[in-house]
């Protein structure tokens, strides 16, 4: 544990050693006002909740999260420093685990930064604030989960850009696969198992009804596996570069 709490404060710590980590912050606040307020009818809607402002947030996510995840590994093996991090006393599990707390962390601080939306809608009426403390849990487990995947790939190559379009196509396949419309294309060639499959997998679906204020245990099972899966396939992916 204490090789991974080293891994963690090196990499926070590298957040915040240049502007990026504010730029990333700031334009996560700004998009995210502006989707509520603006997009989202947050005045016009008339009621007091926050539905408008995690309605986004998986869209939110699916550029800014592959942003902040690209970095991980590619930056380390284009630069040669990931030889010399795995030579310190570490684990690869401990390495993996750390970088990826440390990224998640950074990204609940920007989560947890939004808390005026929450003033806001407190101020205006009285909203369901069990509602919303679920939807913010929802929300930064899918971060998690979308994190966790740009890990894998981030591993998977030199390239940030690339390591960045890659999680985006992914994240969004998972996002796709619980549209309505994505379902029905699939129902009319595929069984109902299939469909039901598909749905299972979709990052909407748990995470909608974990905003519905029932945190289900399935999802938050879906949200950790998903996360442990791709951590899992980042180890291996990482061990198989520097065996080659």
């Amino acid at each position: 544990m204490s090789g991974t709490t080293t891994i963690f404060k090196r990499e926070l710590r590298s957040y915040f050693a240049t502007p990026v980590a504010y730029v990333f912050i700031v334009i996560f606040l700004l998009l995210s006002g502006a989707f509520t307020f603006y997009l989202g009818g947050f005045y016009e809607r008339g009621q007091a909740d926050l539905q408008p402002f995690f309605t986004f947030h998986p869209w939110l996510y699916l550029f800014l999260v592959p942003a902040v995840s690209m970095r991980l590994w590619a930056e380390e093996r284009k630069s040669g420093t990931i030889e010399l991090l795995l030579t310190l006393p570490v684990t690869m599990w401990q390495a993996v685990l750390g970088k990826f707390l440390a990224a998640w962390s950074f990204i609940a601080l920007a989560l947890a930064l939004t808390f005026p939306i929450w003033l806001t809608v407190n101020y205006l009426g009285n909203p369901d604030n069990g509602v919303i403390c679920a939807s913010y849990l929802g929300s930064l487990l899918m971060a998690g989960a979308f994190l966790a995947i740009g890990s894998c790939l981030s591993a998977a190559t030199r390239n940030q850009v690339v390591a960045f379009i890659l999680t985006v196509v992914v994240c969004f396949l998972l996002l796709l696969a619980g549209y309505p419309i994505v379902l029905g294309a699939i129902g009319a060639i595929a069984p109902q198992g299939v469909v039901d499959a598909i749905a299972g997998l979709s990052f909407l679906a748990h995470f909608e009804s974990i905003g519905k204020g029932v945190v289900d245990l399935r999802d938050l099972i879906y949200f950790v596996l998903m996360i442990v899966a791709w951590l899992y396939a980042t180890a291996i992916v990482i061990d198989m570069k520097k065996a080659a």
